[in-house]
């Protein structure tokens, strides 16, 4: 059985990772597959790029099984609704499914401090987002479309992985986290327990020994020398929200962000 882990945000780095271990699974053609889960979600095309990935591995006869850890909400879901079966603990926090883009106005700010952008541009919409002015309504219609057409692919994901309708993901999926007792009663998983219940499950599936079948972590994270650091797990959090909010600024996010 292999072993991935899916830890913190989801963004190009993840996607490069996982994807290369993805396929030592496949050209090593292990029969089940352990899929950790500890993200709040990150980047749509890094995320979609995964599932599909995922998708890939479950057509050449993998069994690939979800673990929800502490948090496995918006872009972990995505991940996640692309495993056989999702087992959760009761209290993860989950869902949050939907989409969300910010921008920075700074124009008042800019005025005060006497700064003043000159912008040429080829078309109207081509500095949309500018840091230095409100969105016009024409702006924000237009944005508000593309955020519509990335929601529907997540509903139609999720849809399809957890074998409901639109409606019935759409009856849940307005940006609401759940623990994983509720995200069970409305079909988000399939069952309560941690880790080793959802090794035992992947085991029960491959038609595994479930008792002596440990896995095999592909795609370890490398360790920096900070994170040796006694305490300075917090502020590598907090590099890492920081990193986020100013790389993907104007970006569309499957994020949760609390």
């Amino acid at each position: 059985m292999a072993r991935i882990c899916i830890d913190g945000a989801i963004t190009g780095i993840t996607r490069k990772r996982v994807l290369k271990a993805l396929k030592q699974i496949e050209e090593r053609e292990f029969p089940a597959l352990l899929l950790r889960i500890d993200s709040p979600g990150g980047t749509v095309g890094d995320s979609q790029e995964i599932h599909s990935a995922i998708l890939r591995l479950r057509e050449k006869g993998c069994h690939v099984v979800a673990s929800f850890g502490n948090i496995s909400a918006s872009g972990g879901v995505y991940v996640g609704v692309a495993a056989e079966k999702i087992v959760s603990n009761p209290g993860t926090i989950t869902g949050s499914i939907g989409v969300i883009l910010r921008g920075n106005n700074l124009s008042k700010l800019l005025e005060r401090i006497g700064v003043r952008f000159e912008t040429i541009k080829s078309g109207t919409y081509k500095d949309i987002l500018s840091p230095d002015r409100a969105l016009t309504a024409e702006e924000r219609e237009l944005l508000q479309s593309l955020i519509d057409s990335s929601y529907l692919q997540f509903v139609s994901a999720v849809a399809n992985g957890r074998q409901l309708s639109n409606e019935e993901v759409k009856a849940f999926a307005d940006g609401r986290v759940f623990t994983g007792e509720q995200a069970k009663e409305v079909g988000l998983i399939d069952e309560l327990g941690d880790e080793e219940t959802a090794r035992l499950l992947a085991a029960k599936l491959a038609n595994l020994d479930e008792e002596n079948t440990q896995p095999i972590t592909f795609g370890r994270t490398k360790k920096k020398l900070m994170g040796l650091i006694p305490g300075n797990q917090l502020l590598n959090q907090l590099i890492e929200m920081l990193n986020i909010e100013l790389t993907n600024s104007g970006q569309i996010l499957w994020l949760y962000k609390p």
